[in-house]
């Protein structure tokens, strides 16, 4: 019997692992230089913790987890988001006493939801994110959109844009909430008990909502806007005013509202219009009551997370991804009775850091060629009878085809 990789899942193969491995070592090293450490989390959690975070009412929850029973009768489930399990983390290990600040990212977290799979859109996904905690501060969240930018546009994406909202405090949404029913009625009166009762749970829903029908009616809804508290539309306006001094480009967009419930005031999304077509890249917020629903102290915070393999395709469509790396040289030698000599030479080279490959079978000279060939080393250095006899390999290069002996102890150096 033959097996395939189960529906929704990708293997991430040797001619693309250098693509993953290229971008995690961008993002650690962007979010080393803005000061946070990474944070590794289970593959699962208790199920309570998402339903606590997410919401009862969320696509994740009511339809997406991935939720099992272990042997000892305990509701577990692979995590569909890394922002919960890292602030239940971050409370066990008291990882931000009040009074400070901790900053967090994790780097090709696997996710898991259970939905269709499309082209970029797995069951089994992997997201970059950080998160910044301890701080109520319009900065903070000003410092993460700008992580999330600056990433994009380290890897190649000049072309992004920042869509802005806040959905206020619990004030702002009690108000909102019945005046969003309200303009819904015309829909709600129609639509299934189902759609009902989320709504009347969490109206904010109706807003991404991928009924066509509601998005025709939000289109016209009252503005979240318009309801804020006055502190948090003061924080939304400093928000705004620190990207236009970071030169982040964005615009509001009150239908931004995210899909979880632990979101507070700030939401955003990243996108991207390269080749004209608008792509959401990542997105996040503020999440100020998450922390304290975990069991933690009122701690607020504020992050994004962001979809590696969606990311890889927008790559792909500008031709930004990176070359695959070659090996720098592969060394063929005449026959088994040089193995050890040519082996020997492998372990130097490798000892200086130079990536090697040669044959371990000690096949025909010709066959060890066609190996190179595929290797697609930059060099193959050719161990003969007489490069023994004079210290020496006959060293060429794959691409210009220039030959020339080179002396042994000298090879490191001419191969650049």
């Amino acid at each position: 019997m033959r097996f395939q990789a189960p529906r929704g899942t990708e293997d991430v193969l040797p001619d693309r692992a250098h693509v993953w491995q290229w971008i995690e070592r961008e993002f650690r090293a962007l979010t080393h230089a803005y000061g946070y450490r990474e944070i590794r989390t289970p593959v699962f959690e208790d199920t309570e913790l998402f339903i606590r975070s997410a919401g009862e009412t969320s696509d994740v929850v009511s339809k997406e987890m991935y939720e099992f029973k272990d042997k000892g009768d305990r509701s577990l489930t692979l995590k569909p988001e890394s922002t919960a399990p890292a602030m239940r983390a971050l409370v066990e290990h008291n990882l931000c006493p009040q009074g400070t600040v901790t900053r967090l990212c994790y780097v090709s977290s696997a996710h898991y939801r259970y939905d269709r799979p499309q082209k970029g859109r797995l069951r089994e996904h992997h997201q970059c994110g950080i998160e910044l905690v301890g701080s109520p501060s319009p900065a903070a969240d000003a410092e993460v959109i700008e992580v999330a930018v600056r990433f994009l546009q380290r890897l190649g994406l000049m072309d992004v844009t920042v869509r802005l909202n806040s959905i206020g405090r619990d004030e702002c949404r009690q108000r909102y909430r019945e005046v969003l029913l309200e303009h819904a009625k015309p829909y709600l009166d129609q639509a299934a008990e189902d759609v009902r009762e989320k709504a009347q749970k969490n109206p904010l829903r109706l807003l991404d909502s991928k009924d066509p029908a509601a998005q025709e009616l939000m289109a016209t809804a009252p503005s979240i806007l318009d309801y804020l508290e006055d502190d948090s539309l003061a924080r939304f306006t400093e928000l705004q005013a620190l990207l236009s001094a970071a030169e982040i480009p964005y615009v509001v967009a009150p239908e931004i509202v995210r899909g979880l419930d632990y979101y507070t005031e700030t939401v955003f999304e990243v996108l991207s219009s390269n080749l004209g077509a608008q792509s959401a890249m990542c997105g996040g917020g503020r999440y100020d009551n998450l922390i304290k629903e975990l069991g933690g102290s009122a701690l607020p915070s504020v992050g994004f997370g962001m979809g590696v393999e969606r990311l890889i395709l927008v790559l792909e469509s500008i031709g930004a991804l990176p070359a695959a790396p070659r090996p720098k040289v592969f060394i063929a030698y005449h026959g088994e009775e040089l193995r050890a000599e040519a082996f020997a030479i492998v372990r130097q080279l490798r000892a200086e850091g130079i990536a090697v490959v040669t044959d371990v079978d000690a096949r025909s000279l010709k066959s060890q060629l066609r190996q190179a060939d595929k290797s697609v080393a930059e060099f193959v250095a050719v161990l003969g009878e007489d490069e023994i006899a004079s210290g020496t390999v006959s060293l060429k290069h794959m691409d210009s085809g220039d030959q020339r002996s080179v002396l042994r102890n000298e090879l490191a150096g001419a191969l650049g």
